[in-house]
């Protein structure tokens, strides 16, 4: 239909089982080598820049340089979160019951999503937010109020500079494993970096887990249990 947005053109390029898995390896929040997607893939330096180079041209990539090297990494969180939802309708396909492994589990705990907490950590840092009206809904719009501005700068994030970014403050993310929303955004992005410097939480080597300690357990439950 004309006048509409073409989705079957990023239908084709997230319908590639290889770019699937490139996709869903940089949603650690790494930016990544085209050898790294390519071992990642289990395809040949040369299938890997192929495929790149189609989800460069589609939007779904964008490229940062560093000296000689090139590394890829996902466009923006608008893609983390349409790559996060069909993650959710892809698990439709298994039991929500079904637990693999203790790694399933860690996974379904706590894990980064792009660049913010997921995972049943994630779901109840933002139900305790909304539950305390720190955060509310404006116009249809995901918001802190004047006492959660308050609350995160005592909390010690730099609020200010999170304004002055483009990137939206606050605003809600689909969670795969639990289908309820986490908190994404600048906002989501500055309070899992304030966890990780409290070392509060540490990230599992090559993986999207994230690992709470026994003090930020206790930390956390005391923060955000309500």
């Amino acid at each position: 239909m004309q006048g509409t947005p073409n989705i079957a053109r990023i239908g084709t390029l997230l319908g590639d089982n290889t770019r699937a898995q490139m996709l869903s390896a940089l949603m650690h929040g790494k930016a990544l080598t085209a050898s790294e997607l390519a071992n990642e893939s289990g395809v040949t330096a040369q299938t890997a820049t192929t495929h790149l180079s189609k989800m460069l041209a589609g939007g779904l990539l964008k490229l940062e340089r560093q000296g000689r090297h090139k590394y890829f990494a996902l466009a923006s969180e608008d893609i983390a979160a349409l790559l996060e939802t069909l993650m959710g309708l892809a698990g439709n396909e298994v039991p929500l019951r079904t637990l693999t492994g203790p790694r399933d589990a860690a996974m379904r705990e706590a894990r980064i999503c792009y660049n913010h907490l997921a995972g049943s950590r994630g779901i109840r840092l933002y139900d305790s937010l909304l539950a305390r009206r720190l955060l509310v809904t404006s116009s249809g719009n995901l918001a802190l109020s004047g006492a959660g501005e308050r609350y995160m700068m005592n909390f010690g994030i730099e609020l200010e500079a999170l304004k002055a970014s483009r990137t939206p403050l606050c605003r809600s993310c689909l969670d795969w494993s639990e289908r309820r929303s986490h908190l994404a955004g600048s906002l989501g992005r500055a309070i899992l970096a304030r966890f990780e410097s409290m070392r509060w939480v540490k990230r599992e080597q090559n993986s999207r887990v994230l690992i709470f300690t026994r003090a930020g357990k206790q930390a956390f439950d005391a923060e955000f249990s309500r």
